[in-house]
């Protein structure tokens, strides 16, 4: 039995559970605040974030891509990463929702005075102090995320559009957005849409004109997640090609100016945002994160599949941030 603390209006903590599901194994979900062991799991994990796992070995466990490639050991048979080249291309598209995508969850969530208090009070859960402790990190957030003016809050609300309507469209062909088996894509694409889209007053309206997205999100885990499967496949899908692209767009020049940042110890950096100067906080994870996007393709590749990754790469102008040969992380 495995248990997972976090907090229901979490993406990431959404994100895990529904992988949990898609596996099949065996877990209760746990509201961390509250719980009494808030400070045993932020010592034994070595982290405040969420969510955590606690494994059947009473290990305690964070960051949800290493937890859902160690539980691909476990149930090999359900793997939300495939090997091979769909590895690195649910990898790569897993990193967009993780790292970029999310911003715009903030943003929703924290530059809308209605959404700000429903969810302050939700994770505040009748504390008023909490609640508002956290409707003052709110904005603070949304500034260190590039999305802390009006101009930039609309790009970034356009952008997720483009990826709902991609979404819907996608859905109608395939009943994942990699294909016809749930992968680490769809988990983190649904952790936003339960935790943030489905759950806050706002974006709540914004969602309501994507009813296939909708849907999907409200029919899972469908009958076919419950079935053995053999292999789990990935496909560039039409989806898959519209976050590559879109990733080339903005990730690309916010992933090289916090890598830079990073580099030179600053703690922010300034690049453009869809043709908007937009700042950031210069941030170690993301450097951590795209280090095992780079290992994959390093370490997990035969020399056949890691050419054909390199060619994927350079075909959406991203080898410079995640070509092993191109381009080497920052220490951190």
């Amino acid at each position: 039995m495995y248990t997972l603390f976090g907090s229901p209006q979490s993406l990431f903590t959404r994100k895990m559970e529904t992988a949990m599901t898609f596996y099949g194994a065996p877990f209760t979900s746990v509201r961390k605040r509250g719980s009494g062991m808030e400070k045993e799991i932020e010592a034994r994990s070595g982290t405040h974030q969420i969510p955590v796992l606690q494994t059947s070995e009473n290990w305690m466990i964070a960051d949800t891509t290493p937890l859902m490639q160690l539980m691909d050991s476990r149930y090999p048979k359900r793997r939300m990463f495939p090997k091979g080249c769909g590895g690195v291309l649910v990898h790569l598209v897993e990193e967009y929702f993780d790292e970029w995508i999310s911003r715009v969850m903030v943003h929703y969530r924290w530059n809308y005075p209605k959404t700000a208090d429903f969810v302050s009070q939700q994770i505040g859960n009748g504390d008023e102090q909490v609640a508002k402790s956290i409707r003052e990190w709110g904005p603070r957030s949304c500034r260190a995320t590039g999305t802390g003016t009006p101009e930039l809050g609309k790009a970034a609300e356009a952008e997720y559009e483009r990826l709902l309507a991609a979404m819907e469209s996608q859905l109608r062909e395939t009943d994942y957005l990699m294909g016809n088996q749930p992968t680490a894509v769809d988990c983190a694409a649904l952790g936003g849409l339960y935790a943030h889209m489905l759950n806050d007053p706002d974006p709540l309206i914004m969602i309501q004109a994507y009813p296939g997205v909708i849907a999907w999100a409200e029919g899972q885990p469908g009958v076919q997640n419950k079935a053995v499967r053999t292999e789990t496949r990935a496909d560039l899908t039409p989806f898959a090609k519209h976050v590559l692209e879109e990733m080339a767009k903005a990730y690309r020049p916010f992933l090289l100016g916090n890598c830079k940042a990073v580099r030179e110890k600053q703690k922010s950096f300034v690049v453009e945002t869809f043709g908007i100067r937009a700042s950031y906080l210069a941030r170690a994870y993301p450097e951590r994160s795209r280090a095992m996007l780079t290992h994959r393709i390093s370490n997990l590749l035969s020399e056949e599949e890691q050419q054909e990754t390199e060619t994927m790469l350079g075909h959406f102008g991203l080898a410079d941030c995640f070509s092993p040969s191109r381009y080497e992380p920052a220490s951190i």
